[in-house]
C-alpha cells in the first residue's frame, strides 16, 4: 500500500504543486486543508478535511508550506499523534523555532529553510568555503531576490546560509552579528559580521548570493530557482524518507545522505 501524504494549505501555489508531486511519486494523496480565509479552490478530487487534526488522522506524514503563525501548532499536532510532519514555512521566529525543536523529541520532523538539492549542497559548500575563508580577511555579504509576494526578509535561505557561514567560522549568526538594511551615515562594516540585502520583484522564484569579499579577490556563489516544483518535489521526497524514522529534528541534508 502506498504512503498516505497529507497536505495543508493545499489550494495554495505550493500545496497544488505538493499534490501533484504526491501523484508524481506514486503516493497516495490523503486530503489536504485550506489556510483560514481563502478563496481558492482545492484541486479537484482531492479529500478536503475540516482543520489540521484531521489532516494528521488521515494522513501517515504531512507536509506544511503554509505560515510561520501555524508551525508550532502543526508541530505540536505532530508531537501529539507521533506522525511524521515536513515543515517548509520560512520565517519562525526563534520561539516557534524552539517550539518545532521540542515536539521532534516525540516525532519525526523534517525542518529546511529549502528542499531543493542543489540549494542544500550550496549550503555544504558555503560552510566549507567560511572555514577556509578567515573573517578577518574576508567579508561574508549574502544577496537574494523573491517574488514581490513574499512576506518575510531576509529568506529562509538566506539565513540558512549565514547560518552556515557562521558554522564554517566556528560560531553562531546570532554571536558573529548581522548587518543589513544599510542607509545613511552606518560608518564602516564591522569585521566577522555577516551582511543581507534582501531584494523583492516581479515573480522571481529565488535566488541567493553569497560573497566573500577580500583585499585582493571576491568569490561569489550563486543558486537561482526557476520553478517552485523543485522545492515540492524535494518535500515529498522528504516525507518519504520520513515515515519509520525515530522522533528528532531531521533537515534535508538527512534526506540527501549529505553529512
Amino acid at each position: 500500500m502506498s504512503a498516505r501524504i497529507g497536505i495543508a494549505g493545499i489550494a495554495g501555489r505550493m500545496g497544488r504543486l505538493l499534490a501533484e508531486e504526491v501523484t508524481a511519486a506514486g503516493a497516495t494523496l490523503a486530503g489536504g486543508t485550506l489556510r483560514p480565509g481563502t478563496a481558492k479552490a482545492p484541486p479537484a478530487e482531492v479529500p478536503l478535511l475540516p482543520d489540521a487534526e484531521a489532516l494528521f488522522a488521515a494522513s501517515e506524514v504531512v507536509i506544511d508550506f503554509t505560515h510561520a503563525s501555524v508551525a508550532a501548532t502543526h508541530a505540536a499536532l505532530a508531537a501529539r499523534t507521533g506522525k511524521p510532519l515536513v515543515l517548509g514555512t520560512s520565517g519562525l521566529s526563534a520561539a516557534e523555532e524552539e517550539a518545532v525543536a521540542d515536539a521532534a523529541r516525540q516525532a519525526p520532523i523534517c525542518y529546511a529553510a529549502n528542499f531543493a538539492p542543489g540549494v542544500n549542497l550550496f549550503l555544504a559548500i558555503a560552510e566549507r568555503m567560511a572555514a577556509a575563508l578567515p573573517a578577518e580577511q574576508y567579508d561574508a555579504e549574502i544577496v537574494e531576490m523573491h517574488h514581490r509576494q513574499k512576506v518575510d526578509a531576509p529568506s529562509g535561505t538566506a539565513i540558512a546560509l549565514g547560518r552556515a557561514v557562521a558554522r564554517g567560522r566556528g560560531t553562531t549568526l546570532e554571536e558573529a552579528g548581522t548587518e543589513s538594511g544599510r542607509d545613511g551615515q552606518t560608518g564602516a562594516r564591522r569585521t566577522g559580521t555577516i551582511g543581507f540585502a534582501a531584494l523583492r520583484g516581479g515573480q522571481v522564484v529565488g535566488e541567493h548570493t553569497l560573497i566573500f569579499a577580500g583585499a585582493s579577490e571576491h568569490i561569489a556563489l550563486t543558486h537561482r530557482s526557476f520553478d517552485r516544483r523543485v522545492y515540492a518535489t524535494g518535500a515529498v521526497r522528504a516525507a518519504l524518507w520520513l515515515i519509520g524514522k525515530p522522533p528528532g529534528l531531521y533537515g534535508m541534508r538527512d534526506v540527501l545522505g549529505m553529512k
